[in-house]
């Protein structure tokens, strides 16, 4: 699909410094940043004592630590999760807690949360405690039957809540009801950090590292991997959510990351030096999930943990081979979903709004990945379905600008009480299961309560373009300054640019990525550029010599030499 290209309206630009470029300048500008904003320094974190039953969670860990009670931290099992799972591990032996450990349920065994079923394990564990990362906030027979057995509950979240919440001895999730915690788009991998500073302080208070001979820690150690967690779990770069991601990845940078991230970026054949937050969003990210989806996400834990560069390059060596297999996996699975569209893929009319998919031989751990490329491909809100056994679908849902999923799916299930089991999730990205016979009358549900609720003109996808760069803008120097104003990534978008080129070369490169050299069209400037994942059915085509382009500016390294490359978002014959 060829998406309309919409350029940014011009803001004032004023209240920024003037050691900004006029073009950097303009882009934060338009992306609201204020110029106490430009400075993303630890300091200007918001404060712990602004979220809600942070003071709580942390009175009745330090409580358990003094008692040495058993803890258990009950990660999900993606990457915010384990990354979530990780700092706590980490955080609470530098405090000196002595009985510690993590549970990550198997997907496929236990599903999603802080189940009964995963309780009775906790209970074979000898948990006294629980403590829930990126997971809980729906958890409410869970936490029923945690609490019937003994156990204290502390739920850390930051899904969106439901009407009604889990009887947790503590609760802390900056979406619920009350809380004053202003970024609300904080990832699990966030609380998480939160709540172990908190926790660090209430110790503090006690004289605890005093009595315990050791030393108070820094948790600085660990905001790699909430970099990494944060980035991975897409939630929205807000300004405080930047500084989290920039202080992570100036520890990598610097060479002082753990070695399972090390390890990570090496077999994604990633300069640590270089790094940048997409890295960690395409590279690090997708191998650490892919043990949760076609595994046990205590692999991706393990490396997290691990202190040993050799044996974590093993295990990164392993999380890249599943990685592979998912890759192959999810390509298998979209080949399949596209030909069971391709009837309707003629006639925009035709197509569903919302569009639902069921295979029964399609894997529960990749029909996430699977929705968000039919997503991507048609601009249509997804959900993909598998089997998940006993009479039961899980579906994954990635949703379009303008569409609250979790809103929709609540919709869906007061109108047809009973089909969905269960559900919960984010605006964008929901899950659910519903009733194995309940497919077909759940998929016109579906569509019918998109049509409903979503505005027509929504379904016309668009680049928004921060405008047409001039021959003399096209530059190595304004691609090194946009590289070292991120972090970008979701709702803080990495600039993009549109302009008109002339066709010099064009060649395919890998199996479906495009190569080209372009020219100004005034013939002052050639530019290298590459798009990847090109249709195959219309590149690489002489006749087309020129093209409407969308594209980023990147540095490319090659033998130690720096030059200029776009990196094409769409590219369109003219």
């Amino acid at each position: 699909m060829i998406h309309k290209i919409v350029r940014r309206a011009k803001v004032d630009d004023s209240h920024l410094p003037d050691l900004f470029s006029p073009i950097l300048k303009q882009i934060y500008a338009s992306r609201g940043v204020s110029a106490d904003d430009c400075e993303l320094n630890l300091g200007k974190l918001l404060r712990p004592n602004t979220m809600l039953g942070l003071g709580s969670a942390a009175a009745l860990i330090a409580d358990a630590i003094a008692a040495e009670k058993s803890i258990l931290i009950m990660g999900d099992f993606d990457a915010d999760g384990a990354t979530s799972t990780s700092v706590c591990m980490l955080a609470l032996k530098m405090m000196g807690a002595t009985k510690i450990d993590y549970l990550i349920p198997n997907r496929f065994d236990y599903g999603y949360g802080l189940s009964p079923e995963i309780v009775a394990v906790a209970a074979q564990k000898n948990a006294e405690m629980i403590i829930t990362v990126d997971n809980g906030i729906s958890s409410i027979d869970g936490v029923k039957a945690a609490k019937a057995l003994g156990m204290t509950v502390v739920i850390t979240d930051h899904h969106l809540p439901g009407h009604t919440l889990p009887e947790a001895d503590a609760i802390v999730n900056p979406n619920q009801v009350g809380c004053p915690f202003a970024s609300k788009a904080i990832a699990g991998v966030g609380v998480a950090f939160y709540l172990m500073s908190a926790l660090r302080a209430e110790l503090r208070s006690r004289n605890w590292y005093q009595q315990q001979g050791i030393n108070e820690p820094n948790l600085g150690h660990l905001l790699d991997i909430v970099a990494l967690g944060t980035v991975a779990d897409v939630v929205a770069l807000d300004t405080n959510n930047r500084i989290l991601v920039e202080a992570g990845l100036q520890r990598v940078k610097a060479g002082r990351c753990r070695v399972g991230i090390t390890a990570l970026l090496e077999v994604a054949k990633r300069t640590p030096s270089r790094i940048v937050a997409s890295d960690f969003g395409f590279a690090v990210g997708p191998r650490l999930n892919a043990a949760g989806r076609l595994d046990e996400m205590a692999l991706g834990v393990e490396t997290l943990l691990c202190e040993d560069i050799l044996l974590a390059r093993r295990m990164a060596s392993e999380l890249d081979s599943l990685n592979a297999e998912r890759r192959d996996l999810e390509t298998e699975m979209q080949q399949e979903a596209l030909k069971s569209l391709e009837a309707v893929e003629l006639d925009e009319n035709e197509l569903p709004w919302g569009i639902a998919l069921f295979q029964a031989d399609w894997h529960q751990g990749v029909i996430g990945i699977l929705a968000s490329r039919i997503k991507d491909k048609y601009h249509r809100p997804v959900i993909a379905f598998a089997d998940a056994g006993s009479g039961v679908l899980k579906g994954s849902a990635r949703s379009i600008k303008g569409l609250h999923m979790r809103d929709l799916l609540e919709l869906i299930n007061s109108r047809h009480p009973g089909m969905i089991v269960k559900f919960g999730g984010h605006a964008m990205a929901a899950g659910l299961s519903i009733k194995a016979g309940q497919f077909a009358v759940f998929a016109q549900a579906y569509d019918d309560a998109i049509r409903e609720v979503l505005a027509p003109e929504l379904l016309t996808g668009e680049l928004v373009s921060d405008g047409e760069l001039t021959p003399e803008q096209l530059t190595l120097d304004l691609a090194t300054e946009l590289r070292s104003a991120g972090p970008w990534g979701q709702s803080f978008t990495e600039p993009l640019f549109d302009g008109h080129f002339r066709i010099i070369q064009q060649r395919i490169v890998g199996e479906k990525h495009l190569k080209l050299v372009l020219e100004t069209e005034c013939g002052r400037v050639m530019l290298d550029a590459i798009a990847f994942n090109v249709d195959l059915k219309t590149w690489p085509d002489a006749t087309i010599q020129h093209a409407e382009v969308v594209y980023k500016l990147d540095v490319n390294e090659f033998r130690g030499n720096h030059t200029l490359q776009l990196m094409i978002e769409q590219i369109a014959p003219m």
